[in-house]
């Protein structure tokens, strides 16, 4: 069993809302706002997105920054700004090699987004380019830091888009994107979020991440190869080893799944291989029906979702399986456990 850390604040800006109550008091409603692009598909219609409405049309590295410092003030909020400098920021964004991604994001996100801020944080701040792993991953590295009394809390942020035409034309052409001729893909969406973690504190209504789990599909989105999700059983297997518990104890899952058939069934599936006592219901939550594709962004509006249910008292119990996967064959799961007082 490995040790826990607690989510202690978060920030989110996605096209349903420009804060975490916002966006969380949509997902609740099942709010969702696609609207048309400056882009057209192959068969002459607009295609449709979940698009961030922020005080100006930015694009590119500027919005990504925009809306991570966004995310980030929010979850920041109640920390003196003077305290801001000793936090390592984890920034999660997109793979390096993803159709349309903003040109060199290593060399200049990180720095405009403190830019954004006014500040600077901690030596060790890094860029994470996963994609919807990242924040699983970063949650890991995290961990780590703060039980190696490295730091004691640990940001960790996301930020995306979809939204620019290389990244549209490669989906579309691969019929993945939702479309009147489509009904097997996905609208695109753009987001960003921040968690700020630390050790638990005992105290009640507190959310922890229990488990961090990964695994490698070896027949991904696209792929002729026969789906038995692999990668994703073994991720769900290595958090809930971690977090000692068995997947019948989970009370509900929260999933970054965005449309596509494949995800769909890739997430039942790993259900049936690690499932092995009758269970009535496990409810399956997906954000992405409100906020569209939002690649690196999706794991930080999942966990931010799962808080705001438990805290809202509208969870479907206390234990909850949360679970991302990257097109070329990365998997990740998180289990959280909403603590009650020790």
């Amino acid at each position: 069993m490995s040790i826990a850390i607690a989510i202690q604040r978060t920030g989110l800006v996605t096209a349903v809302g420009l804060t975490a109550a916002s966006s969380c008091a949509a997902f609740r409603a099942k709010i969702n706002n696609p609207t048309e692009t400056r882009f057209i598909d192959a068969g002459g219609d607009w295609i449709q997105a979940h698009q961030v409405s922020l005080e100006q049309p930015w694009r590119g590295v500027t919005k990504l920054a925009r809306m991570a410092a966004r995310a980030i003030a929010e979850t920041l909020r109640d920390v003196p700004r003077r305290e801001w400098g000793a936090l390592p920021l984890l920034l999660c964004v997109s793979e390096a090699d993803r159709p349309g991604r903003v040109d060199n994001l290593e060399d200049h996100l990180l720095r405009r987004v403190e830019d954004e801020l006014e500040t600077r944080f901690a030596p060790g701040s890094a860029l994470v380019a996963m994609g919807r792993v990242a924040v699983a991953v970063a949650l890991a590295r995290a961990r780590a830091l703060i039980a190696e009394a490295k730091a004691p809390s640990v940001l960790v942020a996301a930020t995306d888009s979809l939204l620019s035409w290389p990244t549209l034309s490669h989906y579309e052409q691969r019929d993945r994107l939702l479309t009147p001729r489509n009904s097997n893909g996905f609208i695109p969406g753009e987001a960003a979020g921040a968690l700020l973690v630390g050790a638990p504190s005992g105290r009640a209504a507190e959310l922890l991440c229990t488990g961090i789990g990964f695994g490698h599909e070896p027949a991904p989105v696209g792929s002729e190869a026969p789906l038995r999700a692999d990668g994703l059983a073994q991720a769900f297997r290595s958090a809930l080893a971690e977090a000692g518990r068995e997947i019948h104890q989970m009370d509900f899952r929260i999933a970054d799944l965005s449309g596509e058939h494949y995800y769909f069934k890739e997430a039942a599936l790993a259900v049936n291989r690690t499932l092995h006592r009758r269970k009535e219901s496990f409810d399956l939550w997906h954000p992405a029906e409100c906020t569209g594709e939002v690649g690196a962004a999706a794991g930080a509006t999942i966990v931010t979702a799962a808080l705001a249910a438990c805290e809202k008292r509208y969870a479907e119990g206390r234990h909850i399986l949360a679970h991302m996967a990257n097109d070329d064959g990365p998997r990740a799961a998180l289990t959280l456990e909403f603590a009650e007082a020790a």
